[in-house]
């Protein structure tokens, strides 16, 4: 059997058997010891990591980002969502995207802010400047009353966001108050009392080009109906 220079074995002991498990799981240079925060806006990176509660001092391959995930979307409903990445050797990096309003609800003095996925997901003091406000009005009686058997308060949000959507740029910067009356009635309320009737939340470029085309044809009209893009209407001035 052959040997190394000066007689000695040509290899060296063999690996200690799960060596490389113990680098990672009981090194004490790859603990968790620090948590980062990207991406917030209006939360405060605290706030984050108090709501995350990562556990530090421990193997940073055990972290339970699931874990971590779950805890900072149920405390944090501002977060749509987060990725908890191991920033190793020693860190935990949470990527924050939070919601952001497209529309607002009026409750007594206060607002609260929906998203794009029609969530109401937080209270404010102040309105979002630009934000326009939801106004359900919905009734118990008649097609109003049809339409909310059909289709819950969340889907008829829904489709206001939907119509906020797809509104031309010049309407869209005007837009002050969506009213949803039922699902096949949503209108809007411009700067300067001038109105739109929108219709259903169906067919959303077509009545935005008809809108477009009515506000630059008819630019003094107060009302505008879109509701039947292929013939749409305006009236006053």
């Amino acid at each position: 059997m052959g040997g190394g220079p000066g007689g000695g074995p040509l290899w060296g002991p063999p690996p200690r058997p799960g060596g490389g498990a113990w680098v990672v799981y009981g090194s004490p240079w790859l603990r968790a010891e620090k948590v980062t925060t990207s991406g917030t806006m209006v939360l405060k990176p605290h706030e984050v990591r108090a709501a995350a509660d990562v556990p530090l001092g421990g193997p940073l391959i055990s972290v339970d980002s699931a874990a971590i995930e779950e805890r900072l979307l149920r405390k944090l409903p501002r977060i749509d969502s987060v990725d908890v990445v191991r920033s190793w050797p020693h860190g935990i990096a949470l990527k924050v995207t939070e919601r952001t309003p497209v529309l607002l609800m009026k409750k007594g003095g206060k607002f609260i802010e929906v998203d794009a996925k029609g969530v109401r997901f937080a209270t404010v003091e102040k309105a979002p400047k630009g934000t326009p406000l939801l106004e359900m009005a919905t009734g118990t009686a008649g097609s109003a009353a049809a339409s909310l058997r059909r289709f819950d308060a969340q889907r008829l949000r829904r489709e206001a966001v939907r119509v906020v959507a797809a509104l031309p740029g010049a309407a869209s910067s005007q837009t002050r108050t969506v009213k949803v009356r039922s699902y096949d009635s949503i209108s809007l309320e411009l700067r300067g009392g001038r109105t739109v009737m929108w219709g259903s939340g169906e067919k959303g470029r077509a009545k935005a080009q008809a809108l477009a085309a009515l506000m630059k044809a008819v630019p003094k009209a107060r009302h505008f109906d879109v509701s039947v893009p292929t013939a749409p209407a305006s009236s006053g001035s």
